[in-house]
């Protein structure tokens, strides 16, 4: 199946899944109890994340557990050259809405993407292997190439699809917390 076709299935069934939730919550729960006692989550100091739609993973759980371990988060900008920053954000950091709907951080401080230890990848469909189909913007693909860091991805087993032919650019994340 071709990429485009399986991004609007991974799609449909996150908004599926965001349409019930209790089972959403129970999920997302399970799913942050595997990395918070994972040991790329306790050795980490400097995580970064994204900022979800509301049908996404809601990261906020990630937020507040961070912080209240003393831990740096991040959260990305995509820049107009379609590369990603990355910024120190506080509980009383402002958000503004892109027009793709993604909420990204105001006058948060850009830190060197160097620091981050562990890179929570967003994505729409998985592979078990750790591949992944995003939005299609390649801003994580790009990211991908050079980041040496830890990576995982938070993933509802309704995102997981086999059926997809890797390409060579395709980059896995190394863990996949999966309920």
């Amino acid at each position: 199946m071709e990429k485009a076709r399986l991004r609007k299935l991974g799609l449909r069934n996150l908004k599926w899944l965001h349409d019930h939730p209790t089972l959403k919550e129970q999920k997302e729960r399970e799913i942050s109890q595997s990395l918070f006692n994972d040991p790329c989550w306790e050795k980490a100091q400097t995580i970064a994340i994204t900022k979800p739609l509301d049908f996404e993973f809601n990261t906020h759980i990630l937020l507040s557990k961070g912080w209240s371990e003393g831990k740096k988060m991040l959260m990305p900008i995509a820049t107009k050259d379609r590369k990603l920053t990355f910024h120190l954000v506080e509980p009383e950091t402002i958000f503004e809405k892109t027009a793709f709907g993604v909420e990204e951080p105001v006058a948060a401080p850009e830190v060197s993407a160097e620091i981050i230890d562990l890179l929570v990848v967003p994505g729409i469909v998985f592979t078990h292997e750790g591949f992944r189909i995003g939005f299609g913007g390649g801003y994580y693909d790009r990211f991908l190439q050079q980041y040496q860091g830890e990576t995982c991805s938070l993933v509802f087993s309704e995102q997981i699809q086999e059926s997809w032919q890797v390409e060579s650019f395709d980059l896995p994340v190394k863990r996949l917390f999966i309920s």
